[in-house]
């Protein structure tokens, strides 16, 4: 019985930013677990790379080139998704951006806007397109990439604008859970620590900010992809099925101290 809460068997889900890490971690978690997995990246040749390689495991995964931050875009997918799948039944908002290490001072108006617009609106204008037609059948797991960023302030690095957007993403998740709950969507969210990922590999040439990122870790280590992917997997299914508006935290303990 439990096993099978988190089979994914015969549903259709679309990640976002899903041809890489953390994205490409949650595109190979939920098509092991049995979903058709539909691939969303700006990146053609990223995205090409991504599904060939999941198909060479006999894996389910189709793309889509999507740009998160265009709004018709965004609805062009769902519709198209919708249209040749027969439904949406799971949307992992994944695509984000960091641009860390400006101090508030010197953030010019693109710098703010471009990361407000990939992580915040790009998540709202996905959960809006495919919540629509999640609504329209009555059914639907939405799981958006959050960040520990949401609850704290990392240090050493001025990263105000992140924070800001990824907070946003945590209350944009309660407020569409509850919107939502009586009408068959969930929607829930995770929020990592710092991942081993190319995104965060420049913090190896940098040691005292990764003593800095390290020593303020309980566990005392990065994570990895795949602990993030697990946490997607759980929250996307039928395991998860009384949850809706939750912020899961996995980050080594980093938000207890």
């Amino acid at each position: 019985m439990y096993m099978e809460m988190f089979r994914l068997d015969g549903r259709v889900a679309l990640v976002t930013g899903g041809g890489q890490a953390i994205g490409l971690a949650c595109v190979d978690a939920l098509s092991e677990a049995g979903a058709r997995v539909v691939i969303a990246d700006t990146n053609a040749k990223v995205a090409e790379e991504a599904r060939d390689a999941m198909k060479a495991r006999g894996r389910d995964v189709e793309m889509a080139i999507m740009d998160v931050t265009d709004s018709t875009r965004v609805g062009e997918v769902a519709d198209d998704v919708v249209k040749r799948y027969g439904k949406i039944d799971i949307l992992v908002n994944n695509a984000g951006i960091a641009r860390s290490q400006t101090p508030a001072e010197t953030v010019t108006d693109e710098h703010w806007l471009n990361v407000i617009d990939v992580n915040l609106n790009g998540t709202f204008w996905c959960c809006r397109a495919f919540g629509r037609h999640m609504l329209a059948a009555k059914s639907g797991s939405i799981v958006n990439i959050g960040s520990m960023s949401g609850f704290i302030v990392n240090k050493p690095q001025e990263q105000a604008f992140y924070n800001a957007s990824k907070a946003a993403v945590h209350h944009l998740t309660k407020s569409l859970a509850a919107e939502w709950g009586l009408r068959g969507i969930r929607v829930n969210a995770v929020a990592p620590t710092y991942i081993n990922t190319p995104l965060n590999a420049f913090v190896f040439d940098h040691p005292k900010m990764y003593e800095a990122w390290i020593g303020g870790t309980p566990m005392g280590r990065m994570g990895e992809v795949s602990e993030i992917a697990s946490a997607v997997l759980f929250l996307a299914g039928d395991a998860a099925s009384l949850m809706t508006g939750s912020v899961v935290v996995v980050d080594g303990g980093y938000t207890c101290w």
